[in-house]
């Protein structure tokens, strides 16, 4: 059963997004901090080219090759790194500069399996509702879709 991801907007500058995974929180952390796991599933599994320079004060540049031939280039920088379990990073769509938003995520284990909690602040309502807008909601589940199915590789 693939899990479904809760939406949630939780004032008029965040989003929270959660999702539980059949993984333990190590692994998921790895899915979420290195480039050859990152590839595999961050773009809903679309080819994806990565420049990542993972440390405090680092950025990092992603860039998703969708089925509609176009390239969606998004960018950030890291701003707190606790392993494995807390990631806090800007978030820019360079289709749109200027729109940053902070995302932190969130990993916590029960059971062996993880549950992930990103909750993304913006400067503006208007940002905020522009990101619900843009499809954001049915673009991260279909990349969870993408993660699950590496989780299940990488535990085979």
């Amino acid at each position: 059963m693939t899990e479904q991801l809760s939406v949630a907007t939780l004032s008029d500058t965040e989003i929270v997004m959660t999702r539980v995974v059949d993984a333990p929180r190590d692994l998921v952390w790895a899915a979420h901090t290195q480039p050859e796991h990152l590839r595999k599933w961050w773009g809903r599994g679309h080819p994806l080219d990565i420049e990542h320079d993972f440390r405090v004060g680092g950025k990092y540049r992603f860039v998703e090759h969708a089925d509609d031939g176009n390239a969606y280039a998004f960018r950030g920088e890291f701003l707190e790194i606790e392993a494995p379990v807390r990631l806090v990073q800007t978030f820019e769509f360079e289709g749109m500069p200027g729109h940053v938003a902070t995302d932190a995520l969130v990993l916590t284990e029960e059971n062996g399996r993880t549950t992930i909690t990103t909750t993304s602040r913006f400067t503006t309502k208007e940002d905020r509702d522009g990101m619900v807008d843009s499809g954001m909601a049915e673009g991260a589940q279909q990349s969870y879709v993408a993660l699950d199915a590496l989780l299940k590789e990488l535990q085979a």
